[in-house]
């Protein structure tokens, strides 16, 4: 069976430092850590930390892509383990932070122009 690829973005491996915090339906922090992006597109990004991150909450990203640092928001699609003592979260990105997804797209055009695309999906 031949797998379809939904996506709306390609994804791209990176391997960027992040700090997020989680914030539940009454705007409180919940958690807060730091992490490092796998892969990356234009609508999210494969998360790794040492905590899983819960599906139901916000999650504000500052996230270092090169010189630039951006804030954006997203929410949890999933979270699974990933390798001992890590977790893998697949992060939808959502909200009006223009500002932060033009540094992203930023970013990815730098990677569609030396062809680094991966092949990953995430389920």
């Amino acid at each position: 069976m031949t797998e379809v690829n939904q996506r709306k973005h390609h994804r791209f491996r990176s391997l960027n430092l992040l700090s997020y915090v989680c914030i539940d339906e009454s705007q409180n922090v919940v958690r807060q850590g730091m992490g490092r992006t796998l892969d990356v597109s234009e609508g999210g990004i494969l998360l790794e930390t040492h905590a899983p991150i819960p599906l139901q909450h916000t999650i504000s990203l500052t996230i270092g892509l090169e010189d630039d640092v951006t804030e954006i928001d997203g929410r949890a699609v999933y979270s699974r383990p990933g390798g001992p003592g890590k977790y893998e979260s697949g992060i939808a990105f959502y909200g009006k932070n223009e500002a932060g997804l033009r540094i992203l797209r930023k970013y990815i055009e730098a990677f569609v122009e030396s062809k680094t695309e991966t092949d990953e999906t995430i389920e």
